[in-house]
């Protein structure tokens, strides 16, 4: 995702443009970040249409109620006056309810009354009516940006732009309906508005449209500096991201231990302080600069309010205009002027809240990049021939070095295989081509003849059961940590413990307080930590629990002791008859025991056989085995 040009950098060169060309493409900076209003509304409406609904009327009914009230006011003010002679020979309280006059004060002051009560009321109702709905709208598009996020590629969650996009519309999404209340809120006082400029208008027509120009500026100076703002926020995304990361590893629980043995913590506060205070120089750059402007051209509205008071009460002193003209025009005009401000500045606001939809709808328009054939091969059942890497070659976005290239790389169905090589060989990369989280850079990956491709990849991915060496520890229940390996299957109790058993899980289980419904973790308050070996046994059990007809296992014992290591291997031949397994370890007592070992350097083959015939041929296994075992003479 990349920050939208601004007018001048959109333009070639200023001398090809004509004046109404950059006319043009000035508005239309200003007016585009409008456009996903409808797409906010169409977001709301289809939440719930009464809340929506009930949200516009009560606005619709409260519009009109500054207008009327001012009206009953002046009406007010003019029976008094009418009546006010008559009033002083009044003696007794009957007099006064019997007096015409005062009868009228009195309706009319109920009257006023009454309006005040409903506008009260349809203020809190509204209130309501937009809290129920912002939130409720927050969660529907929370909802959505999780589904969407589910589609995206690894490779794009691996992308920082599109990092750095995720968490602004991660930001937004909790407060999105916010411009939608807006936007009626600016319906409401245009239309409130309205009916008090024509009012106005009735008696001063040159005040109203002076009272527009002066405040004109002032809105167009909000756009800027709105546009601005918005601008610096989109550049500060990785600094903001970056500080994020300084304070999660500054104050969380994962990273304690580290900050207090390696005293880290003076560093990781002075990283943050100096991504902090660069924000706060540069935001305070930018508010001063809008605070001297703003200040400027807001005092021409003031100046334009004045002129209008002094001419209606010279007016009113000519006799011109009755007392309860002058209560009525100066309350109007001033009503009429703030919300005439209002509604320039609020329209400013929302085009500043509404670039911000831009990093939301922007986020949900991404599209996937791995293609998904349109008509997809059936998946075969069972795997008879197996994978064949030819040629494959992969580089990362953005980096140099291939992590493999010119791979080729045979896994018959029904083997175990096991990848060994030093850190960087491509061990990890083959696994997520295996599983098409990537596609090739170069050359194709064959699965029973057919380019895996031509699968459909998430049918590809149920059949296969991958657990990486940097697998997720759930802060979930022991159960459901275990689950996620087949989530559609996490009732199924009998299964869970069944896998549990085959990974040597269950022993950890059983120590847990509340079995497998314990909560794991520290995040939470009634979660309870396990060893890194205990972690890896659930790990485990989460790949077997997947059924699946290719288990890959990435360095799957590294937090296991010898003993415990011998009886996960133990387990695994037996869960691997009739499938086709994949083991990545740097442990070659562990290898050994598969059916056939490749040996990966520089992202390729360097050799491939057993263990003996390895051995026996004297190559980098023979090396890397004999330095491995000198360690435990």
């Amino acid at each position: 995702m990349r920050l939208p040009p601004s007018p001048t950098e959109r333009l070639p060169t200023s001398e090809r443009l004509t004046t109404s060309e950059r006319i043009r493409s000035a508005t239309a900076a200003r007016i585009g970040p409008f456009r996903h209003l409808p797409a906010l509304f169409r977001l709301a409406w289809a939440t719930s249409r009464a809340l929506t609904l009930a949200s516009i009327g009560l606005r619709l009914a409260r519009a009109a109620i500054p207008a009327l009230m001012l009206y009953v006011a002046k009406l007010v003010v003019d029976t008094v006056v009418a009546g006010r002679a008559d009033a002083v020979a009044l003696a007794s309280a009957a007099d006064w309810l019997a007096h015409p006059h005062l009868r009228q004060v009195g309706l009319l002051i109920g009257t006023e009354l009454a309006l005040a009560l409903a506008s009260d009321l349809l203020g809190r109702a509204t209130t309501l009516v937009d809290g129920v709905l912002a939130e409720i709208t927050g969660n529907a598009t929370t909802l959505r940006l999780m589904a969407h996020a589910a589609t995206l590629d690894l490779a794009q969650f691996e992308d920082p732009a599109v990092q750095d996009g995720l968490e602004r519309a991660r930001r937004q999404v909790a407060w999105r309906a916010n411009p939608m209340g807006q936007l009626l809120g600016q319906l409401q006082d245009g239309l409130t508005a309205l009916s008090l400029a024509v009012a106005v208008v009735a008696f001063l027509p040159w005040a109203v449209l002076l009272l527009v120009l002066t405040l004109i500026p002032a809105f167009l100076n909000e756009l800027h500096f709105n546009r601005q703002g918005y601008r610096l926020a989109y550049q500060r995304s990785p600094d903001r991201r970056e500080g994020d990361y300084m304070r999660q590893l500054g104050a969380g629980a994962e990273t304690a231990k580290e900050n207090k043995l390696f005293g880290l913590s003076g560093y990781l506060a002075e990283r943050f302080r100096v991504l902090a205070d660069r924000a706060l120089r540069e935001n305070s750059r930018l508010a001063r600069r809008r605070a001297v402007a703003g200040g400027f051209f807001a005092s021409l509205g003031t100046l334009a309010y004045y002129l209008a008071y002094g001419v209606i009460a010279l007016r009113t002193a000519t006799g011109t205009l009755t007392l309860g003209d002058l209560t009525f025009l100066t309350g109007a005009f001033l009503r009429l002027r703030g919300l005439v401000e209002g509604l320039l500045l609020g329209l400013s606001q929302l085009s500043g809240q509404a670039q911000y939809l831009d990093d939301l709808f922007g986020f949900l328009a991404l599209a996937p990049r791995l293609p998904v054939p349109e008509h997809p091969a059936p998946f075969p059942t069972p795997i008879r021939e197996g994978f064949v890497f030819e040629a494959v070659g992969y580089r990362y976005p953005g980096a140099e070095r291939w992590a493999v290239r010119d791979l080729s790389l045979t896994i018959r169905a029904g083997e175990v295989l096991a990848l060994v090589g030093e850190n960087g060989s491509g061990k990890t990369t083959i696994v997520k081509l295996l599983a098409r989280l990537y596609d090739p850079t170069e050359g194709r990956i064959l699965l029973d003849g057919r380019d895996l491709r031509d699968y459909d990849p998430e049918t590809l991915r149920t059949r296969i059961g991958v657990i990486f060496q940097d697998f997720v520890r759930f802060d979930l229940t022991a159960g459901e940590n275990i689950a996620v390996g087949r989530i559609a299957a996490r009732a199924e109790a009998d299964r869970i413990e069944d896998v549990a058993a085959s990974a040597l899980a269950d022993t950890v289980v059983a120590r847990l307080p509340a079995g497998y419904d314990q909560r794991l973790g520290r995040r939470f308050e009634d979660g309870v930590d396990l060893s890194g070996g205990e972690w890896q046994k659930l790990a485990i059990a989460r790949a077997y629990m997947r059924e699946s007809e290719v288990l890959v296992l990435d360095e799957p014992t590294a937090a296991l002791d010898a003993r415990a290591e011998a009886e996960v291997f133990a387990r695994l031949r037996a869960l691997a008859l009739g499938r086709t397994a994949l083991l990545i370890s740097h442990r070659f007592s562990s290898v050994r025991r598969a059916d056939r070992i490749v040996v990966l350097g520089a992202g390729r083959v360097q050799e491939a056989g057993t263990h003996e015939e390895l051995v026996a041929r004297g190559g980098r296994y023979a090396e890397l085995f004999e330095l491995q075992a000198a360690a435990y003479r």
